[in-house]
């Protein structure tokens, strides 16, 4: 059986450093795109200012889902990176 996502909540531009992070919505699930055609990184930290859980590169184009901890927020290189809080359905 195909898992699908389930939106959560509005998609909404990434902000660009750790101060302009966002939890979407204390989401454990977002879905990211990258809407541009440039490699995009996007980072995940402990809370909006906090230090780094990591860090991955997003090609152009391409659609990533993040697990995350609830107060683990996110930020990309670009404001081209649009997340969205989702959950899985079946």
């Amino acid at each position: 059986m195909a898992i699908r996502s389930l939106i959560k909540g509005a998609e909404a531009a990434c902000g660009t450093n750790a101060a302009g992070a966002s939890t979407f919505g204390s989401a454990t699930i977002v879905r990211v795109v990258n809407t541009g055609t440039t490699v995009r990184v996007v980072n995940v930290i402990t809370e909006v200012g906090g230090s780094a859980v990591g860090s991955f590169s997003l090609p152009g184009g391409a659609v990533e889902h993040i697990e995350k901890q609830s107060a683990h927020a996110i930020y990309a290189a670009s404001d081209e990176v649009r997340g969205c809080q989702v959950g899985y359905s079946q």
